[in-house]
């Protein structure tokens, strides 16, 4: 296997996963668990949230859509309450070993993101944006479904993005949290690692790369 590309997804895993401040908000305001991504995840392709990442629609109008979408499953909530939810700390160790990666591989970053807050795409403090975008700053390219106007699971996003490389999908190592988003990459020859933490996500990446982090 020639490993000449890494893809990385940002949110769960260059920084902690939203998933995480969710669970808070939900539990803080005594909503169902997992009730904002079960609505993110009905009708996947034409919600309010896919139409947001892929800048079908203004902030405005996800604000309303999603407060429509969460009324009919029972709990009204505004879209911009979730906006505000997206941020994540940087994870220290994974950019140590992006740059470690640069070294010796083109790396990438495909993300699905939204047009709000400061920050490549998502609501965050100035501190926080600065640290988004020295991580941002490591990738040779950064593919923003906000900006491309396609998503994942979109097989066309990640070929876009070998595109960008000039590399064969068979020829990329991909890391993302979310097993909907990596079966398209595997389906297209892409070598891929799911995300659960830091810690594993990086030894696997080592035992694939054959390199000691």
């Amino acid at each position: 296997m020639s490993i000449k590309a890494i893809l990385w997804d940002f949110g769960g895993v260059i920084t902690a996963s939203p998933f995480e401040s969710f669970a808070r908000f939900e539990s803080a305001q005594g909503l169902p668990r997992d009730f904002i991504r079960t609505i993110n995840s009905s009708n996947p392709d034409t919600n309010a949230w896919a139409k947001f990442e892929s800048s079908q629609i203004t902030l405005e109008q996800f604000d309303q859509l999603f407060l429509q979408e969460s009324t009919l499953a029972g709990h009204p909530l505004p879209g911009t309450e979730i906006i505000k939810l997206l941020s994540g700390d940087v994870r220290p160790r994974m950019i140590e070993v992006l740059k470690r990666c640069k070294q010796d591989y083109q790396i990438s970053c495909l993300t699905n993101n939204v047009r709000a807050g400061s920050g490549p795409g998502m609501s965050r403090s100035l501190e926080s944006a600065a640290e988004v975008a020295s991580a941002m700053a490591l990738f040779d390219h950064v593919l923003q479904s906000s900006k491309e106007g396609m998503r994942k699971p979109q097989p066309e996003f990640y070929l876009l993005a070998c595109e960008r490389m000039k590399v064969e999908a068979h020829e990329v190592v991909y890391l993302d949290d979310l097993g909907i988003n990596l079966k398209p990459a595997r389906q297209l020859g892409m070598t891929t690692i799911k995300v659960l933490s830091e810690n594993q996500a990086i030894e696997d990446l080592s035992a694939v790369l054959g390199v000691d982090f």
